[in-house]
Formats: structure tokens, C-alpha cells, sequence
């Protein structure tokens, strides 16, 4: 492991030169890698093994749009694409990556295939960490172990293809044969890892439900829509307001927070957009920042779980989801972001 300093804090990261590709397939060429679920995070991690020359199996529910997705991506049913049931039985490693109700539904039936010295692998702590409600306790034989990728399942996928990679977290629950952390790192950088760094499954699933709450879907999607409404109301055109909240935030001033971090993309914007910046930065913080204690104890008490589980499990669960989503792509601002994205010249084309 190389000691990275981040902020004056020294960390542990694994990259490709401390776990070199070669290394991870012999560690893991006695191992067949059961990926359970081809939905968000399954086909990323799952082509991406199979490109890096792992045995990798898939399994899902035949009759699913997923199983489908999974045969056009050359997967071949009865050779490496099963049902849940049979890819379980077949695997050494077992990577868990249903929905969590999807996990909690399986667990009864998944927990009968997990032979002695086989590798349960989550790329969430949820089911785990919040076992008293999930009901998902382990075996003692097997090793529990975890890594999560920062990032949508399809980024696992596009950033592997391009080469980058996608940052992720990894843990280690329980080990059982000794092998365990071994395991963990291998797969980490068989699934394209860009680097991994340590954390516990605690940590990985507090920071996760708190992030996607706040600053990566939640917290942004209600403030786009705070200030798209507020140039609205005061006469400016769906265009203007559309282009002035999310256009240029996606397009340009977040490309240049990715290169080199906020100060450099204060530093390449106007003076006026940085003297206004920094003033409101502070007082957007200050505003926001006891939210983001009421959301994360939200997320300890396990209140967020709670609403999980019991929402995601309802009958009509897909039916109540598809009705939100449908009200916020049919608002006027996505109607318009619509529009503006038609006008991109790479879609004119």
C-alpha cells in the first residue's frame, strides 16, 4: 500500500502498481466470481471482470429485462448466465448486487448456497450494517468482505473503457480464511478500480446515504430547481434559467472542478463570478450545513433504512417510482433541459 497525504491526513491507497492486473488474476484464477443481479452496479463490475480475464458468471431472474441485457452482452445462459439460485451455488465469490430489498428478499435462499471458505462481497454496507432490519447475518465460514465503487454502475463501465478507472472503497467485515483482504484488493482492481482505500462497512454505508441524499442527488436537484424557479418568477426565459442552473454547471464549471479543483475553476472564471462566489459560498454552507446533520443522523438511527426497506418493497413500488420520475421529466425544467440538450451540436448531427 503507498501513504498518500490528503489534506494532511495520511492515507492507505491500492493502486495498479502496489496490485498489478496480472497479480490479481492469480490470486483470484482459483475463483469462480458469481456476480448475483445485472442491474445498476452488475453489469459494469461483471463485463469488466470478464474483459480483465476472470471467471466470472452472472446470475439473474430468467424472463427479466436484466436477463436479456445480459444475454446481448454475451453472456450465455446455461454457460455463464444462471438463475439467482444456480450462479450462487456456483461461485466461490458471491458478489451481492441486487438492490438492498432485492437482498433482503434472496437472503433466505442465498444463505443455503454459501459453502465453507466462499467470499460474500457487497459493494454497499447497507444489509449488513443495518442487520436488524435487513435480517442478513453471515455464516461464520466465509469471508464478508466489500468494494464500492464511487460512482454509477454504467461510470464503472465507461471509465474502465477509457481507461481511467472509477475510484473505490473496500472492507473487510469478516475473515474467515485468511484470505480475505487478498480477495478483496484483487477484485477491487479486477473491477477496474481507478484506486481503492480503506474503510468499514459502517463508514461506507453512512458517507454513501449521506452523499446521495445531499450533494449527489438530493442537495442538487433541489437547489437546481430552487434557482431555476427563482429566475422563472422573475421573468426570465425557460431557456435562460435552464442554461444559467444546470447547462453550465454540466457542461463547463464541473469539467473544470474534476481537473483541478474548485479554487483553479475560481481562478479560470470571471472575477465578478469569483468575488460573487466566494461571498455566497459561505452563507450557502452556513444555510445548508444543519441539514446535513438532521440527514446524517437520519442515516445512524437507521430512519433512512427504514424508508428503504418499506418503500422499495411495496407491490407498487416501480409503479409509485415511475409516476415521480414522470412528474419530474414532464416539470418545465426538464421539459426545457430536454430542448437545450437536443441543440448540443453532437446531437444535431
Amino acid at each position: 500500500m503507498a501513504k498518500i497525504d490528503f489534506g494532511g491526513v495520511l492515507e492507505e491507497v491500492i493502486t495498479t502498481e502496489e496490485i498489478t492486473l496480472e497479480k490479481a488474476r492469480e490470486l483470484l484464477k482459483n475463483e469462480i466470481v458469481a456476480v448475483l443481479g445485472y442491474g445498476v452496479q452488475g453489469p459494469g463490475q461483471a463485463l469488466n471482470l470478464r474483459d480483465n480475464g476472470i471467471n466470472v458468471i452472472v446470475g439473474q431472474r430468467k424472463g427479466t429485462a436484466s436477463w436479456d441485457r445480459a444475454v446481448a452482452d454475451g453472456f450465455v445462459p446455461d454457460k455463464t448466465l444462471f438463475p439467482l439460485e444456480e450462479a450462487a451455488e456456483k461461485g466461490t465469490v458471491v458478489q451481492f448486487l441486487l438492490s438492498d430489498a432485492g437482498q433482503v428478499a434472496l437472503w433466505p435462499t442465498l444463505k443455503k448456497f454459501l459453502n465453507e471458505g466462499d467470499a460474500l462481497y457487497f459493494s454497499h454496507g447497507f444489509s449488513i450494517v443495518y442487520k436488524d432490519q435487513t435480517g442478513i447475518i453471515p455464516p461464520k465460514n466465509i469471508d464478508v468482505i466489500l468494494v464500492a465503487p464511487k460512482g454509477s454502475g454504467r461510470t464503472v463501465r465507461t471509465n474502465f473503457l477509457d481507461g481511467s478507472g472509477i475510484n473505490s472503497s473496500f472492507a473487510i467485515f469478516q475473515d474467515y480464511t485468511g484470505r480475505a483482504k487478498e480477495r478483496t484488493l484483487a477484485l477491487g482492481i479486477a473491477i477496474g478500480s481507478g484506486y481503492l482505500f480503506r474503510t468499514t462497512f459502517e463508514n461506507e454505508v453512512y458517507s454513501d446515504l449521506t452523499g446521495e441524499r445531499g450533494v449527489l442527488l438530493g442537495c442538487l436537484s433541489g437547489v437546481m430547481e430552487a434557482q431555476y424557479t427563482t429566475l422563472r418568477k422573475n421573468g426570465h426565459s425557460p431557456s435562460e434559467a435552464f442554461n444559467e442552473t444546470v447547462e453550465e454547471l454540466t457542461q463547463s464549471l464541473i469539467r473544470l472542478v474534476a481537473e483541478s479543483g474548485m479554487d483553479w475553476m475560481f481562478g479560470n472564471c470571471s472575477t465578478t463570478a469569483q468575488r460573487g462566489a466566494l461571498d455566497w459560498a459561505p452563507r450557502f454552507r452556513d444555510a445548508v450545513l444543519p441539514l446535513f446533520d438532521q440527514l446524517y443522523e437520519s442515516v445512524l438511527s437507521g430512519k433512512e433504512t427504514k424508508r428503504v426497506l418499506e418503500a422499495n418493497s411495496a407491490p407498487d413500488y416501480r409503479e409509485k417510482l415511475q409516476k415521480e420520475l414522470d412528474e419530474m421529466k414532464n416539470s418545465e425544467m426538464w421539459k426545457t433541459g430536454e430542448a437545450v440538450r437536443a441543440l448540443r451540436p453532437e446531437n444535431r448531427k
